[in-house]
């Protein structure tokens, strides 16, 4: 299993390495059981205030032969046919994506009209 914490409380972290290595600060790896999985799963969404937690382990449900778990993420799973991929959020803020022509294409067509 893999636990990835962001903005985690360092009481979160300390209980954790009881069951799970830190290989980096934040990214948890170890192989226990489902009950103890789901326990630990447990632990980290109910003390979780503002951070987000992506969690991932082994299955034979699916085709990939993993699950992911999200809790306050900006991405979130989405199975396709048995396959899980992660759906981006769709911005609507100032600066986001907008159907058309760029800028710069827009200012390139500009140029060669006054060419010719």
């Amino acid at each position: 299993m893999t636990l990835v914490l962001s903005a985690s409380p360092a009481q979160l972290r300390g209980q954790l390495t009881r069951w799970l290595m830190e290989v980096s600060p934040g990214v948890y790896v170890g192989r226990v059981s489902a009950r103890v999985r789901e326990e630990l799963w447990l632990l980290v969404t109910s003390n979780m205030d503002s951070g987000r937690a992506v969690m991932t382990y082994p299955t034979n449900k699916n085709e990939q032969g993993f699950v992911v778990e999200v809790h306050r993420g900006q991405w979130t799973p989405v199975d396709i046919e048995g396959m899980t991929l992660m759906k981006h959020p769709l911005t609507t803020e100032k600066g986001a994506m907008k159907a058309g022509w760029s800028r710069a294409s827009r200012l390139r067509k500009a140029a060669r009209r006054r060419r010719n």
